[in-house]
């Protein structure tokens, strides 16, 4: 059960990447048509203010469409095979239901206690989706009606039926059959969900009105369930679904961040909620405390080593805010420290939080200079200034605290054990050496992906041994029939992996961004290998 929570839970970020590249380029569009910022060019009717417009318009896809993208990057996500078609099935279908559920509002909005007649946006319940009118059930409704149709790929798109029927067979089975159980589904959802939404609406009121304790559980349940993968189902609802804001907290402050950063009211006055999206700050501040600790912590002739280690970590953490290959390397060697961690990042985003700081602050420094200090340091430089201090003071205490508990306990962090100890990444060359690879075995040499993915093919023991493959943000999770044919962790290192996790039949090979490229590739010599 855990191993399928944690495949959905990893799907659910293949749309995620998306919105940090549009949030970013709808701040940029906003920043360059604030006249406050670069004078009357940017004033609307200029030329230069309708270019930015059209710019900004554009950015606003993924936005807009927010239900559609993740209806088709779960189906990408989670079918385990003919990705492309499961994708196909899944909007047809999702459409389908839209469709289903706006003619019986049509018809019989009152037995379901929806106003059908008033305009569809904020308040009403009702949403426009492709065109259609129909009930906002946001990404929950997408993620329900693709885990349905990928269900029904799985088991039926392959089923062969009577040569007469032929035509019916693979998608267009999956379609007719999904046809059918989305009229029981739109009833459902028509009878059930504006229940929901008023419970919504009472959920919203009360973690908004939880204050500090309702965000510094928010961010420690954020962190401490990294590991598990269940972290995706923390920040989900709040991110970009409705737990504390409509339509989540990311596509709200960008839609407002003009209105912000014109004003000179304190921003925790207007956007409390913006307290359950600060969990980004711990990946900025903590991890350069973090990694000073492993390297002053490490002993003198290794230190140099360490810090060709760290300092590429750090700085993706950081610039990018993906913090996993350097939190699971202490998750590795000992979970307690991260327990300590994600009390620390919980506590840091609930000081900041105390002292005014809110925001859309869930990525890396790039996604905070772009989505709030820039467009926010005209009239909010005091909470800019205040966030700053309180994130470098948590470097220092990261530190602090890190380095003691490592002395004190001896955590074999990096660069700790003895000199024997090979803590440097191996090369490709090193593991062809290794395990004798011929020429004709490495036939992918122009493409990194395919030969990353070779290798760690090879490491669980060669396609017969794969069992299930998915991926989530950074890591590729591979299910396998003997555990005791996978090599050891310097072979996946070979391939460029960060670390693994291994838990029974299940591991983890933590890759990096690159993943979905390099499961890709795996996946296509599984099926060389099969043929």
């Amino acid at each position: 059960m855990m191993e399928k929570v944690q495949r959905f839970g990893g799907a659910m970020f293949t749309p995620v990447l998306l919105f940090s590249f549009s949030g970013i380029m709808v701040a940029i569009a906003i920043i360059c048509k604030n006249p406050l910022l670069l004078g009357s060019i940017a004033e609307d009717g200029t030329t230069w203010f309708k270019v930015w417009s059209i710019i900004e318009n554009g950015a606003w896809t993924v936005f807009n469409q927010m239900e559609l993208l993740f209806v088709i990057g779960l189906a990408i996500g989670l079918a385990k095979k003919t990705n492309a078609r499961a994708a196909m099935e899944a909007f047809v279908i999702y459409i389908t239901c839209n469709y289903f559920i706006a003619s019986m509002l049509e018809f019989f909005g009152k037995f379901f206690g929806v106003d059908y007649s008033v305009d569809a946006g904020s308040g009403t319940g009702l949403k426009l989706i492709a065109g259609i009118k129909t009930l906002d059930t946001g990404i929950v409704g997408a993620i329900l009606i693709s885990a349905i149709v990928v269900y029904i790929h799985d088991r039926y798109f392959d089923t062969k039926l009577p040569d007469f029927l032929g035509v019916f067979q693979g998608s267009s089975f999956v379609v007719i059959i999904g046809f059918f159980v989305m009229l029981p589904v739109a009833f459902l959802i028509c009878l059930i969900w504006p229940k929901v939404q008023m419970g919504i609406e009472s959920l919203q009121v009360f973690l908004t009105g939880a204050g500090l304790f309702g965000v510094w559980l928010y961010t420690f349940l954020e962190r401490i369930l990294i590991p598990t993968g269940l972290h995706h189902f923390i920040y989900t609802p709040f991110i970009y679904g409705p737990a504390v804001v409509e339509e989540g907290i990311t596509k709200y402050w960008i839609a407002h961040l003009k209105e912000y950063a014109q004003t000179t009211k304190p921003l925790k006055q207007l956007f409390p909620e913006g307290g359950f999206a600060l969990h980004g700050n711990s990946k900025i501040f903590a991890s350069p405390g973090i990694a000073a600790a492993f390297y002053f912590t490490a002993k003198p002739e290794n230190r140099k080593k360490v810090l060709a280690l760290v300092i590429p970590a750090t700085l993706t953490a950081v610039l990018a805010g993906i913090t996993e290959p350097l939190e699971f390397t202490f998750l590795f060697v000992s979970p307690p420290l991260f327990a300590v961690h994600a009390a620390l990042a919980a506590t840091m985003a609930t000081t900041m939080y105390a002292f005014g700081v809110v925001g859309d602050m869930g990525g890396g420094f790039i996604d905070l200079l772009a989505k709030n200090w820039i467009p926010l340091f005209q009239n909010h430089k005091g909470m800019i200034f205040t966030q700053l201090a309180i994130g470098l003071a948590f470097t220092l205490i990261y530190f602090v605290v890190f380095r003691f508990l490592i002395l004190k306990f001896n955590i074999p962090t990096p660069g700790r054990a003895d000199a024997s100890e090979d803590i440097k990444l191996f090369t490709k060359k090193d593991y062809k050496a290794k395990n004798g690879q011929t020429a004709a075995q490495s036939t992918s040499e122009s493409n990194p992906y395919a030969e990353r993915a070779a290798i760690f093919l090879e490491a669980f023991g060669g396609t017969d041994n794969i069992a299930k493959v998915a991926n989530c943000a950074t890591r590729l999770r591979i299910t396998v029939n003997d555990p005791d044919l996978v090599q050891d962790d310097a072979t996946f290192k070979a391939g460029g992996a960060h670390g693994v996790v291994r838990k029974g039949t299940a591991f983890q090979v933590i890759v990096g961004l690159d993943v979905p490229q390099v499961r890709e590739q795996f996946e296509i010599l599984m099926n060389t290998k099969v043929e």
